[in-house]
């Protein structure tokens, strides 16, 4: 076992390869990642898919995040990441952001900075996978679209305040917080 020096870095916890029909989730009750569903429509992950440790989002889930990465990786990798950009859509639960980032070691992608990194080809299959992934299910989506790198921080820091408030309600007991206390680097089960 190593010590990679992490424990500074923003990370993200994969849970579903780019390229993969298959929906991962972590399961609390059995403590792994199961397959949860596998995507009725055509398509592949364009990239990485997963949620930002420690981070919460306002759909009530932990923060959703894309990694762009030269090569897959696999159900509960961790990455660090640096913030690039914000995808914006919601779903049938509601607002969905989704925070574009870039592996801090992935010599090709750790150059980009900005959402103009992204080549435009990407945009456009990652705008195109989100706009029609679900509707084989019979789910509405509406994206908003592409934000840029200061919108990501913001959320990256709103996701954060959130995660240490529902901490601080669950170490208080109060019973109106909506789920237990999910231990780092696993997610309760939920919807993309």
């Amino acid at each position: 076992m190593a010590d990679h020096g992490l424990e500074d870095e923003l990370l993200v916890h994969v849970e579903i390869p780019k390229g993969s029909r298959n929906k991962y989730e972590y399961d609390e009750g059995i403590e792994r990642i199961v397959l949860d569903r596998f995507l009725s429509s055509s398509m592949v992950y364009p990239t990485d898919y997963g949620y930002l440790i420690d981070h919460w989002g306002r759909d009530g889930d932990p923060l959703d995040a894309m990694v762009c990465v030269s090569e897959a990786t696999f159900p509960g990798c961790v990455i660090a990441v640096k913030p690039i950009a914000l995808f914006k859509m919601r779903d049938e639960a509601g607002e969905d952001d989704k925070v574009v980032c870039v592996p801090t070691h992935d010599p090709g992608w750790n150059h980009a900075e900005t959402l103009d990194d992204i080549p435009k080809q990407l945009q456009d299959e990652i705008t195109h996978f989100f706009s029609t992934y679900k509707q084989l299910e019979g789910k509405d989506v509406e994206v908003d679209g592409w934000k840029s790198l200061e919108d990501a921080q913001e959320v990256i820091a709103d996701g954060k305040q959130l995660w240490e408030e529902r901490q601080e309600s669950a170490s208080e007991g109060d019973d109106d917080a909506e789920e237990p206390e999910q231990p780092t680097g696993t997610e309760p089960e939920r919807g993309v």
